[in-house]
């Protein structure tokens, strides 16, 4: 058994190698046009395609389902790479495991709102044009998540724009900190549960 475990456990490891290739020849339009990269899209696709469907994490241009998809694979090949150590799972290291799986995609999406708000507050400091497409793109992302957060503490005040940004900024700074720390320490007590 411990061999079956060791087997999956790699190629959980490798198609998700695969998928982060086929996620980036995405980004490259006439990497498409060569027979390995159709036979890569017919191996990953399905999978991702499934993802899509359930998920429905599409926003704007950017699919935050791939993440969900590639942390599941993740997830899975901790799960079987345990088991074929030790080949005895117990219920709080699977819950550890999905926890922190689960913290992993919500630190992702936390950490890329930050890098977009930095983005942003860098665009304002240096008076760039928000209508050039790049600088559009990040507005449009941005705005959104900065309006509910600064909606949610300064009611219907109208505040300074960069005093926003710094705000938002910082909370997602301050989430990102205490959601890992609460995620450590309550996956530590899960892997002590003996059941």
């Amino acid at each position: 058994m411990r061999f079956i475990f060791g087997v999956l456990a790699a190629a959980a490891g490798i198609y998700s190698i695969l998928i982060l290739i086929r996620i980036i020849l995405s980004w490259f339009g006439n990497s498409y046009n060569s027979k390995p990269a159709e036979i890569l899209q017919n191996i990953t696709d399905p999978y991702l395609n499934w993802w899509r469907g359930v998920l429905k994490l599409r926003i704007g241009f950017l699919d935050f389902s791939v993440v969900v998809a590639i942390v599941f694979l993740s997830l899975l090949q901790n799960i079987f790479y345990t088991l074929s150590l030790s080949q005895r799972m117990t219920l709080g290291f699977i819950l550890a495991e999905i926890l922190t799986s689960v913290w992993s995609i919500m630190s992702f999406i936390i950490g890329f709102f930050m890098i977009i708000i930095l983005l942003r507050a860098a665009a304002y400091l240096t008076n760039r044009n928000i209508y050039s497409p790049f600088w559009s793109i990040v507005e449009n992302i941005s705005q959104p998540l900065m309006y509910r957060m600064n909606r949610l503490f300064f009611g219907k005040k109208i505040g300074n724009y960069l005093a926003g940004i710094i705000f938002a900024f910082l909370l997602l700074a301050v989430i990102l900190t205490g959601g890992w720390l609460f995620v450590n320490f309550l996956a530590g007590l899960l892997k002590n549960i003996p059941i």
